[in-house]
């Protein structure tokens, strides 16, 4: 068997990760058939472009207030039973949203109900999106398999894009947006049973009378003067906002610019997952992070260029191929910055940090949500993904400036944490000078 297909799945050796990605994976079907039914059910309650980004806005804001009190408990107390809080909490959250949807309490003269959940739900992600993320560390247990389980991770998360949007715009056709929350609902139990059959031992907790506080500052002073980290924030925030927002705009041009149903939204968004879900088995098959900068960059170009080409294209055959490229390119750009970040991040910060890079994500994508949804009233959705679109690219090519810079304070930080052997470069030397690193590739 080729050696690159063994390393794609080295991860699935370890139990504990195994029960994770088959929990994992059945509730991520549901959340694709959730995130696909409610664009398209809250903009044909509204026929608002705005109000579609209010609700995006509404359920990842309290990302910004609650991710950073998340970090300091990753790293304080056990992971494992955080995450099974969460994902009951969600539990309930989702049946809520089923059951008023189904009964009808959810319509156009009361959509005020539907953003109270959605705010509801963006308080639980606040709290589980920065612990799910250090707790990969827990699963896997040795540090240089944590890439590969990244991977595995995207590549699990891809899977369920590829099924749950298509399945979710078939289901609303046919049975309508009651039955897709609640498949949703449903598909949590499953997540849940695996994390109690969970076996993860923990190290015993030291007191930390440090306050809360105190350690949130401290987890942002060394992310922002860790070179890398700063840059890797600041890219996935910029991807997020701009790069991100098409998804969200998604009904609207589906509808309006291409004439389409749910069912073809639904198909859009399952032919960006294969896109995404190609560029998750090459970052799987990897067995090191070189070359893992310059190739967001390019990539990062590439895909800002083709959604510029989507966002004025009227044609579903033009743009059916290009959402492969969209998808692959997105993927490429949140998974390799999350490797990168892993990779360097010391480990009695890593909590912390992962909420810094939660909220890059979850925190900033309500703004450029309502970003593309205000500009998409203003000017019309066309215009708006373009805008972003150049946005990204801009940012992408300024990046060039300073790869250099960025791989060689990698490659400090790498030593620093012992973890060199993940860059496997041919040689990597020391120098008389501390802090400096002669890299021979």
């Amino acid at each position: 068997m080729n050696a690159n297909f063994k390393n794609m799945f080295r991860a699935l050796t370890v139990r504990n990760y195994r029960l994770f990605f088959a929990g994992q994976g059945i509730s991520l079907i549901g959340t694709w058939i959730q995130r696909t039914t409610m664009g398209w059910f809250v903009y044909r309650l509204t026929e608002s472009p705005f109000l579609l980004g209010l609700i995006s806005f509404l359920s990842m804001i309290p990302s910004i207030f609650i991710s950073p009190f998340a970090g300091t408990w990753a790293d304080r107390w056990n992971r494992h039973k955080i995450i099974i809080g969460t994902q009951i909490a969600f539990f309930i959250q989702s049946s809520l949203l089923a059951l008023f949807v189904v009964t009808g309490v959810i319509d156009s003269s009361r959509i005020w109900v539907l953003m109270l959940l959605s705010v509801a739900q963006g308080m639980i992600e606040g709290v589980d999106a920065p612990i799910r993320q250090s707790f990969v560390i827990d699963l896997v247990k040795v540090r240089s398999m944590v890439p590969n389980a990244i991977a595995m991770n995207s590549a699990m998360f891809n899977g369920a894009r590829l099924i749950g949007p298509a399945l979710g715009g078939f289901l609303i056709q046919v049975f309508g947006e009651g039955l897709c929350f609640s498949i949703n609902a449903v598909s949590y139990i499953a997540v849940i049973l695996m994390l109690f059959m969970m076996r993860i031992q923990y190290e015993p907790m030291v007191q930390d009378k440090e306050s809360t506080l105190k350690k949130i500052l401290e987890g942002w002073r060394y992310a922002w003067h860790q070179f890398p980290i700063r840059v890797l924030v600041m890219n996935l925030a910029v991807y997020t906002m701009f790069g991100m927002s098409y998804a969200t705009i998604l009904p609207v041009f589906v509808r309006d610019v291409l004439k389409g149903q749910s069912s073809t939204m639904g198909l859009m968004l399952s032919t960006a997952g294969i896109g995404a879900l190609l560029g998750s088995f090459f970052l799987a098959s990897r067995t090191t992070i070189r070359g893992i900068a310059s190739r967001m960059l390019f990539i990062g170009a590439g895909v800002s260029a083709t959604l510029i080409v989507f966002s004025f294209s009227k044609s579903i055959y033009i743009n059916m191929p290009l959402m492969v490229i969209i998808g692959f390119g997105m993927m490429m750009q949140m998974a390799s910055t999350n490797t990168l970040i892993q990779s360097v991040v010391d480990d009695k910060m890593r909590g912390r940090v992962l909420s810094i890079y939660t909220m890059a994500f979850t925190a900033v994508t309500p703004f450029g949500s309502l970003l593309v949804g205000s500009l998409s009233s203003t000017w019309g959705v066309q215009p708006a993904l373009a805008i972003c679109a150049l946005v990204c690219l801009i940012w992408s090519l300024s990046g060039l400036s300073i790869l250099g810079k960025f791989t060689r304070s990698v490659l400090r930080m790498l030593v620093r944490s012992k973890n060199q052997e993940i860059y496997r470069p041919k040689q990597v030397l020391i120098s008389p000078k501390p802090g400096l690193i002669n890299e021979s590739i």
